[in-house]
């Protein structure tokens, strides 16, 4: 397979994984949404609920890879870097819209008991568009100094400076685009914990403080809702494996690329750990589930190897065999986000709210999968014989593709 190749095969991986994070995200709602008051205070709740801790971060993550992916590409056409960051911020804008677009529709759907504070919730289309804009912004800003260092060299023919010449070697192309979006990362997840306690800012309209620590209109940190810190984190993260996988080293030898990173990803696993078990902490306020870095490494190191096994199924396994069900939800993942939740927390839910068992909610979960599955399929069919193409437009995925 050729390593810059970017057909289905070659990315596979991407919309397999995305579809991964559409089924952990079904049974995750399912439960929550459906359970009996004492069915939730089984272990089995509690563990579908632990997976739930990892859809809005493999969406976010996946996302950074994709838009590594397309800038790498809008560099290849020697496009300079305002073009490129404005692309990219503009896609990003679009998902942004999406998300208030989205959440305008659940309002008008439960006009009569929804506040209208709904309106305004951070919720994660609008943290994929914002978490997108940034990284345009970063990347323009990272091209643009490196345009300005190659002024001073002679360029050659035809040749953009700060675009991507060909041949380019790993640390001249593409190291400070990884430097950059590792360091923002860690800059994200570091400044969380005492953005969601100590240094609040809470001189600003709840609304606008929200996208910084999710407190909404509540007074305090809400762990349900998507501020940036720490989520965007994982969209950076994303963004530096992303470029990493587009060197001239992990495009010659692919496959010992995606099995670095997932070594990576369980030393990473395990530093967290040792981090967390140190007696002297860093922060007077520790909240290890939503804000902790130790928590946050521990997520990228698993996503780190979530991504390698993806790899493998698609590249070894049964992941392109024929029919593949998670990479056809993959390819429609916003669709089917959007949708599901009308039949899950909605008023057209499918089953009655908190009056199941978990075996009457796990039939529901099938039905909702099953639903979602042949949605996407009649989607993407659709999109490939270029039908109702003005319609289904809407409905494109959140990470940007290539």
């Amino acid at each position: 397979m050729p390593a810059l190749e970017t057909g289905k095969r070659r990315l596979g991986y991407i919309d397999w994984a995305r579809g991964l994070a559409c089924v952990l995200m079904f049974q995750t709602h399912c439960y929550d949404s459906w359970l009996s008051p004492h069915a939730r205070q089984s272990r089995f709740f509690m563990y579908s609920q632990l997976g739930g801790t990892f859809p809005a971060p493999l969406f976010l993550f996946l996302a950074g890879i994709s838009f590594a992916l397309v800038t790498e590409k809008l560099r290849q056409k020697n496009l300079p870097p305002a073009q490129i960051g404005r692309t990219t911020i503009l896609r990003g804008a679009e998902i942004f819209g999406f998300g208030l677009l989205f959440r305008l529709q659940e309002y008008l759907i439960a006009w009569g008991w929804a506040p209208k504070s709904d309106l305004l919730r951070v919720d994660i289309l609008n943290t994929i568009g914002l978490s997108m804009m940034l990284m345009g912004i970063v990347c323009w800003l990272v091209l643009a100094l490196m345009c300005e260092r190659d002024t001073t060299r002679l360029p050659s023919p035809g040749v953009v400076p700060g675009s991507a010449p060909p041949g380019n070697s790993f640390l001249k192309g593409r190291g400070p685009l990884i430097a950059a979006a590792m360091g923002t990362a860690l800059f994200i997840s570091l400044l969380s914990p005492p953005l969601w306690t100590t240094w609040r800012p809470t001189w600003l309209p709840w609304p606008l403080e929200s996208y910084i620590d999710g407190v909404h209109n509540m007074g305090t940190p809400q762990a349900a809702l998507f501020p940036v810190f720490p989520w965007t984190g994982f969209a950076f993260a994303g963004l530096a494996v992303g470029f990493i996988l587009q060197s001239s080293w992990a495009r010659a030898q692919e496959a010992r690329a995606f099995f670095s990173l997932g070594l990576a990803g369980s030393l990473l696993i395990e530093f967290a750990r040792w981090l967390e078990a140190q007696p002297r902490q860093l922060y007077s306020v520790d909240d290890y589930w939503h804000t902790s870095p130790s928590f946050f490494l521990i997520r990228v190191g698993m996503l780190l190897v979530i991504l390698t096994a993806s790899y493998a199924w698609c590249q070894w396994g049964a992941g392109e065999w024929g029919f593949s069900p998670l990479m056809v939800l993959g390819q429609a993942s916003l669709l089917v986000y959007w949708v599901h939740l009308e039949f899950v927390y909605g008023r057209v839910s499918i089953l009655p709210k908190h009056a199941m068992t978990i075996g009457g909610a796990s039939v529901g979960l099938l039905l909702i999968f099953l639903a979602m599955l042949a949605l996407a399929y009649i989607r993407t069919t659709m999109k490939k014989k270029g039908r109702g193409a003005v319609a289904w437009s809407w409905f494109r995925q959140a990470p940007v593709r290539t």
